[in-house]
């Protein structure tokens, strides 16, 4: 295993390109005769009229700010309507720089019900977020709104008007990221402007259930929304990140990633009636490879288990009488290392497991030594081990799954530091208070200059005042005596 802790990043993802291509964008991108792009976390789109601009999607805070520039130079024209694909932060966390009282913003009837919930599990969404695309997409400020700028029209199934000698068509599309998402339709320039109903990459598997926790969505609704876009028969479709052209090349694709999620639907409901369990399901399921879709955002195998919680809900019957009450496996942890002659023993056979090629059966041993005994240096090394040979197998090619195993892997390497540094405490004095772990846990200097403690590199971010182990892909390196970085 070559790759490091510290050496896990987003790089080569087309997903991470495109989130972080506005930052150097210098000038609006005319995707069409008077259709300007601002690229970001969710791209911005100005269409030009005579008798003033329609403006979809007003990306985050951030984006918008930048974005307000870049359009201010193609057009002089007021904006009349800005209207929203979904409700997702990447597309109204800039609406009060655009804003007026001359302009209406224009979102699909169950935008407020999505924004009141998203507003209610705010601290959950962030976290997990945070924990994904925290290094991605910046700071939490360059995201949110300050304000809230509600519609001034909500709309149902269908809404159209004209502007300028431009005729817009607002339709739901309710199998999107949200379920307010809707998709505007030029009919005269053949375009439609999706949004981030294909999620950010065209021809990439959905992703049904996200990591970071949203509602799940409907498979045959995604297909049903699809199906919508194929019956525009669209020479050119502008999504959250992608221009895509050609009338027979989108109708070939648009037709793959229909049957594709079809399929995976229909396999995974004829499994469920055959009494096969989820897991297996997602062990077993694949696409033909006519049918293959790209798997850099959504996978095949969480989708199915997506379907599967669709129609049967939170319970797995295959786990057992336990998974109806709140007790769980982890409870009976210091019982099977007992049993086992020690978590060491658990330990031991979880690097087997890895030399073997079997991460996944390490972790599941490693689950249980570690909740035994959670002070097990040795544990954490082997748990290290394990992710990144994970990592080695395939992990690395979806971006959330990537992600998440160099979060463990970083959560594991902290935890370790923990230790050495409670271990080590009389001969470490505390780093100065503008040096802190996001944890609150102050890492240690040595007196002596020497470092006896387990991976103890930080980095501080100016004003948060954060600190993180060697481990973050964006971390200056700090070794030995420490001194405040400069420019942070």
């Amino acid at each position: 295993m070559t790759e490091s802790a510290g050496s896990i990043s987003c790089e080569g993802l087309k997903v991470a390109d495109m989130v972080q291509s506005g930052k150097g964008q210098t000038e609006a991108i005319e995707r069409a005769p008077g259709i300007y792009e601002s690229r970001g976390i969710g791209n911005s789109y100005l269409i030009t009229t005579s008798e003033g601009d329609v403006l979809v999607n007003a990306g985050t805070l951030g984006d918008a700010r930048r974005g307000r520039e870049l359009f201010s130079r193609v057009s002089s024209g007021p904006i009349r309507h800005i209207v929203l694909t979904q409700s997702h932060a990447n597309q109204f966390g800039g609406l009060e720089v655009y804003k007026t009282d001359e302009n209406r913003v224009i979102a699909h009837r169950n935008y407020p019900e999505d924004r009141q919930y998203g507003e209610a599990l705010m601290a959950h969404y962030r976290r997990g977020s945070t924990r994904i695309f925290g290094g991605m997409t910046g700071s939490v400020d360059d995201v949110m709104p300050t304000r809230e700028v509600a519609p001034d029209i909500l709309i149902d199934g269908f809404h159209a008007f004209e502007l300028g000698g431009r005729r817009f068509e607002i339709i739901w599309t309710p199998g999107g990221e949200t379920r307010s998402a809707v998709i505007v339709w030029l009919p005269r320039e053949r375009i439609a402007i999706v949004g981030n109903l294909f999620g950010p990459l065209f021809g990439n598997h959905p992703n049904l259930n996200t990591m970071r926790a949203d509602k799940p969505r409907s498979a045959l609704q995604f297909v049903a929304s699809v199906k919508t876009v194929q019956s525009l028969n669209p020479e050119q479709i502008l999504t959250g990140h992608e221009d895509i052209r050609g009338a027979g090349h989108i109708q070939r694709e648009l037709a793959r990633i229909v049957d594709s999620v079809q399929w995976v639907h229909d396999r995974t409901i004829e499994g469920m009636n055959a009494g096969v369990d989820v897991r297996t399901l997602m062990r077993e399921i694949r696409t033909p490879p006519g049918l293959a879709l790209t798997e850099e955002y959504g996978k095949v195998s969480w989708n199915v288990r997506a379907i599967w919680h669709e129609y049967s809900g939170w319970f797995d019957p295959s786990r057992g009488t336990t998974e109806l009450y709140g007790v769980p496996a982890s409870s009976v942890a210091p019982a099977i290392c007992e049993l086992a002659g020690g978590a060491e023993r658990l330990v031991e056979k979880s690097r087997e497991f890895v030399a073997a090629g079997n991460p996944l059966e390490a972790l599941h041993l490693l689950d249980i030594a570690l909740v035994a005994e959670p002070g097990s240096i040795s544990g954490s090394e082997a748990r290290k081990q394990a992710l990144m040979l994970l990592l080695e197998q395939g992990g690395s090619d979806n971006l959330w799954e990537r992600m998440w195993i160099a979060a463990e892997i970083r959560d594991t390497a902290l935890a370790g530091s923990r230790r050495d540094i409670e271990a080590n405490g009389r001969r470490c004095r505390p780093l100065p208070s503008w040096c802190r772990s996001t944890a609150g846990v102050s890492l240690a200097q040595p007196r002596s200059g020497s470092w006896p403690c387990r991976e103890e590199y930080v980095r501080c971010r100016g004003p948060r005042r954060r600190a993180a182990l060697r481990s973050s892909t964006r971390a200056p390196v700090l070794r030995g005596p420490s001194r405040r970085p400069t420019g942070s």
